[in-house]
């Protein structure tokens, strides 16, 4: 837990999930910058709004203030919905002081002012800005800020292509902020985000919603999997953990028709693709899509197989924490006979990490780059 200074009062935070690494704050000087920014505003009886807050810093700060808020906050993440309760636990803010609106849910508003960090995919943001317009009010005001080095060009391009004329500050402890100002003469075309290609060996097409992971092509380490799937499995549940767009979870159904699939993913887009995705390559089957922190939410023993491509970073944070969480959750999860299948980049040592949890760590296949482990008791 840090400590956290802001116009609002002190905070204490913490990341989610929590980090071994004390390097590691769940706040930087972008959020404090928008919280400055809001703090010299008038205050409204309009909710303020709140989009991609990784850990809950800006909404906890902004509940926390006197005289009292409407906050809502805006996510595509789990993890950061969970932060946020955490968070405010943590501070003695009751947990509804907060509204959490998932990223496939629409926008009521009407928002005077919005605080946006900018994500790390401009389809996204080009997505929220764009959705975000019709629940502005007059003069609204979005403020969108990031740390220096991870702030695009285009950012502000966006901004002002489906909000209006936006003004540029200077630098503040390595972070900016780019403040746009509603024009209502602005009538921008809906931009088409979505993506499609092939599933490699089918003929089923996956499609991609905006900040789906791997939206413009299969990436190889899931290639790398889909290329060591087993066949005939004979019922039993079978887990596409940290599922994107479906496509190991697809073609596991295509491979053992009798399996029982659950696609689980921390991104509300991408398990809406994946049920998308699933739905049309098998109208008549029944499946389970659960947006979850991992596998906090299954049964433990209960499955038969888990297939996960795991990530290597956390917002710009990049470990193998998360990849070591949802090893340790996996194990959990499968039943004796149960097996882990897991694609890596070769240089991750996944096999050594593996045996932290697991009696048995088979390479089933492998290139340059990736290798493909099967772990088991």
């Amino acid at each position: 837990m840090q400590s956290c200074d802001t116009p609002f009062g002190t905070l204490n935070l913490e990341r989610y999930p929590p980090t071994q690494n004390p390097t590691l704050q769940a706040f930087d000087t972008a959020d404090l910058y928008l919280l400055q920014s809001a703090a010299e505003l008038p205050v409204s009886d309009l909710p303020i709004l709140v989009i991609n807050d990784n850990f809950g810093t800006l909404a906890c700060a902004l509940a926390k203030a006197e005289p009292a808020r409407k906050v809502h906050t805006w996510s595509d993440s789990k993890l950061a919905q969970l932060g946020l309760q955490s968070n405010l636990l943590a501070n003695d803010l009751p947990t509804d002081a907060v509204q959490f609106i998932d990223s496939q849910q629409t926008l009521s508003g009407p928002y005077q002012c919005v605080l946006m960090r900018v994500p790390k995919s401009l389809t996204l943001m080009q997505d929220q800005l764009f959705r975000l317009r019709p629940a502005l009010a007059e003069q609204a005001q979005v403020i969108a800020g990031a740390m220096v080095k991870h702030l695009p060009h285009a950012a502000g391009d966006l901004l002002a292509q489906y909000i209006g004329p936006y003004q540029a500050s200077l630098a503040w402890k390595k972070s900016r902020l780019l403040t746009s100002t509603m024009d209502p003469a602005l009538n921008p075309d809906k931009p088409e985000l979505e993506t499609r290609y092939e599933l490699p060996a089918s003929t089923f097409q996956l499609l991609n919603k905006p900040g789906v992971f791997s939206r413009e092509k299969l990436d190889n380490g899931t290639r790398a999997l889909l290329s060591s799937l087993p066949t005939g499995q004979e019922g039993g549940y079978i887990v596409d953990l940290g599922c994107g767009n479906g496509a190991l979870g697809i073609m596991a159904a295509q491979l053992n028709p009798d399996a029982q699939l659950v696609f689980i993913d921390e991104s509300y887009a991408a398990v809406a693709s994946a049920q998308h995705n699933f739905s049309q390559a098998f109208p008549e089957r029944a499946a389970e899509f659960v947006v979850s922190d991992g596998l906090t939410e299954f049964e433990d023993g209960s499955a038969d197989l888990v297939l996960c491509n795991p990530p290597f970073h956390q917002q710009q944070a990049v470990g193998d924490e998360m990849a070591k969480r949802l090893f340790e959750q996996s194990h959990s999860a499968l039943n004796t006979k149960g097996s882990l299948m897991v694609v890596g980049n070769r240089h991750l040592g996944y096999h050594v990490k593996l045996r932290a949890w697991f009696e048995k760590v088979e390479q089933l296949s492998g290139n340059p780059k990736f290798v493909v482990l099967k772990a088991s008791n």
